[in-house]
Order: C-alpha cells, then sequence, then structure tokens
C-alpha cells in the first residue's frame, strides 16, 4: 500500500510558493496576461465604430447641401474632417487612409430636387475594411427617407412622399464585394511576423545561457551591435520567406490583388521585421530564462494584435487604445500591406506609416543595446 504523507504534499506545495514567490516575472505575466485580455475586450474592442473621419466635395453651396452634412453627422458614423475642392482632392485622402468616407454632392443636386427628378449623392468608402464601413453604410442608406422633411415645405412638401426625393450612391472602394479574405490575408502577414520573429530572437540570448555557450560568444571581440546585427540578420531572410509564402498562397488560395509594388511592399516588411526582432532581442535581454522570454513575448503579442486592426476596427476603439495603437508596429504595418496591395499605395503614400515603424525600430534596438549583458552576473 503506497504511504501518502499529506504532511510531505503540504510541504511541496509551501516549497512551489516560495519558488513562485522568487520567480516575480512569471507570477506577474500569470495574473497581468488575464487582466490585459479584460481590459482589450472590455474596453478597447468595438464592433461598430462611430464618428468616422469624413471628407465632403459639395458642388452645390445650398440649403440641401447643408442639411445633408448635419444629417450625416447625427447618424453617429459620421464625422465631417474635411471640406474638399475636387474629386483628386478626396481620392488621395481616401487612398491614405486619412478618410473613411468621401461625400459628393453634384452641382444640379438643388435644382434636380426642386423638380423631383430624385438626384444622386455619391458615397464613397473605404472597404479595405468592411467590418469598419458595413453599419455606417447601413444607416446612410436610411437618409433619403427623412433628412429632407423640414427643408420640403410648401410646394415642395409633395416631395416628402415615397420614393425618397434623392438616392444615395455608394461606391465601396479597395473591396467592391467585401470579401474578408482581402482584409484578413493581408493582415495575417504582420500577425505571423510580430508572433514568429519576436519569439524566435527573443530565445536567442536566453537559449546560448540555458546552454551554457554563451561564453563562447563573450569571450569574441564582438561589440553589443554586431551580437545583435549577427543574431538578427538570418531571422530577417526567415521573415522574407515567410511573406513570400502567405503572398503565394493568398494569391493562388484566395485570390487577393497586389495592385502596389513588390519593391514598396519589401521596405515597408525590411523596417517592420527589424522592429519585431528588435523588441526580441530586448527581450532576450531581460528574461532569465526561455519561459520567461515566451511569456513576455505573448505580453507584447495580445497588444499588438488586438490593437492594431487586425481583428476589430481600428477607428471603432476609444482615443486611449488608439494611442497604445499607434505606438505598436503591427498598426502600422496592417496600413502599408492593405496599402500596397488592396490600394495601389506607393512609398510616398506610405510616408506616414514608415517613419512611425522606423523611430519604434530604433528605439528598440537601443533599449536592447543598453541592456545587453557583457557578463554572465
Amino acid at each position: 500500500m503506497v504511504d501518502v504523507s499529506f504532511a510531505r504534499i503540504v510541504a511541496v506545495f509551501l516549497k512551489e510558493l516560495i519558488q513562485m514567490r522568487r520567480d516575480r516575472l512569471t507570477f506577474g505575466m500569470i495574473l497581468g496576461i488575464p487582466v490585459m485580455q479584460l481590459i482589450l475586450f472590455g474596453y478597447a474592442i468595438n464592433n461598430d465604430p462611430k464618428h468616422l473621419p469624413t471628407a465632403v466635395n459639395i458642388q452645390d453651396p445650398s440649403i440641401y447641401s447643408r442639411t445633408l452634412v448635419r444629417a450625416l453627422e447625427n447618424t453617429g458614423y459620421f464625422r465631417v474632417e474635411h471640406l474638399v475642392k475636387g474629386e483628386k482632392e478626396g481620392e488621395a485622402l481616401l487612398a491614405n487612409g486619412i478618410v473613411a468616407f468621401v461625400v459628393t454632392v453634384p452641382a444640379s443636386f438643388s435644382r434636380e430636387l426642386a423638380r423631383g427628378d430624385r438626384p444622386s449623392i455619391l458615397i464613397e468608402a473605404d472597404a479595405s475594411d468592411p467590418a469598419a464601413a458595413a453599419n455606417a453604410m447601413s444607416a446612410v442608406l436610411q437618409l433619403p427617407g427623412f433628412a429632407f422633411n423640414h427643408d420640403l415645405a410648401g410646394a415642395l412638401s409633395t416631395l416628402r412622399a415615397t420614393p425618397a426625393p434623392f438616392e444615395v450612391i455608394v461606391h465601396r472602394r479597395y473591396n467592391p464585394e467585401g470579401i474578408s479574405a482581402f482584409n484578413v490575408v493581408p493582415g495575417l502577414i504582420g500577425v505571423i511576423l510580430t508572433m514568429t520573429m519576436v519569439m524566435i530572437t527573443a530565445l536567442a540570448v536566453t537559449r546560448e545561457v540555458e546552454r551554457g555557450t554563451m561564453e563562447n560568444l563573450l569571450a569574441m571581440p564582438l561589440q553589443p551591435f554586431e551580437v545583435m546585427a549577427g543574431k538578427i540578420a538570418p531571422y530577417i531572410v526567415v521573415g522574407y520567406l515567410q511573406v513570400t509564402v502567405v503572398l503565394i498562397a493568398s494569391r493562388v488560395l484566395f485570390d487577393v490583388p497586389m495592385l502596389g509594388s513588390y519593391f514598396d511592399l519589401s521596405v515597408g516588411l525590411a523596417v517592420f521585421i527589424a522592429a519585431n526582432l528588435s523588441v526580441g532581442f530586448t527581450i532576450s535581454t531581460i528574461a532569465a530564462n526561455q519561459l520567461q522570454a515566451m511569456q513576455m513575448t505573448l505580453f507584447f503579442f495580445l497588444p499588438s494584435i488586438m490593437l492594431s486592426g487586425f481583428m476589430f476596427p481600428f477607428r471603432g476603439m476609444p482615443e486611449w487604445a488608439q494611442w497604445i495603437g499607434e505606438i505598436l508596429p503591427n498598426t502600422h504595418f496592417m496600413r502599408i500591406v492593405r496599402g500596397v496591395m488592396l490600394k495601389g499605395s506607393g512609398l510616398a503614400d506610405l510616408v506616414n506609416d514608415l517613419w512611425p515603424l522606423l523611430a519604434f525600430m530604433l528605439a528598440a534596438m537601443a533599449i536592447a543595446l543598453l541592456r545587453y549583458r557583457r557578463t554572465l552576473d
């Protein structure tokens, strides 16, 4: 018969508590990750974004145009931030992701409305993220039935009856059919690279310490930057191989278009991969072992995927969450890869997202170099 001792079980239990108390980083991750998930899912995630930035191109400055703009804002989905004077100006704002919608009121709108000819207004939507524009499009299609009820008085009151006095023509740009794969597959490039590049590099130095090979590395006449560059360089090649596989699969399996230049995409890729590898190297200089390195990688990966606009509309998040998202490299790379593949954006259009990526990369490299230990103590 097996002799089971409750006292020995308690002794092992107390020993594990002491070990847990010594390994404060692991204990902090055990508590921190659930709290982070609770905050992100409870406060930051919103599938019904409101007050989306909008540009209006009013070619007929009449009372009806002003009423229409107010009606758009009253839906809660549109926030007019730009008054453009031509089609090209609105096109540039939409292509660069500065606005989500461009509303065009034609020059003959009020004249045709008074004649009962049911004029049309054009709303161009950035549908590269179909979920972000879906509810706003549903709301705007209800406008013709009530927007001008106050203005259509007297002799024009008969225009209140059905059919509506005007109609809305919606152009869903960049993804007119709302195919989810066109949005998800390019975004997967950023998610895959973030997960693999950070984790692989985070394990690099800690693995050297655990295997006892760090002594050989420290004995070499190497500067910290040389060590970091030498460890990062091979994984840049691995990152490009991963992207090549995803791009081929996206074209063959999902027919995702590639409207831009592969060179422009490769420039953004180089900065993004280097930024993630720098984060991984920084983690490897902090973590005491590979378990801690993986835990810290997860702690970085969760907000990177949740706050980047990959799973949930970026503009639907509260302002504090958007500020955090703007710091993370995955957010900017999402815009770069979707811009190049779906919008045909060039390097000039990507500058607003390239420089934050570059700044993050340099900051992560600086922290890694400062923390790099030349000894095992």
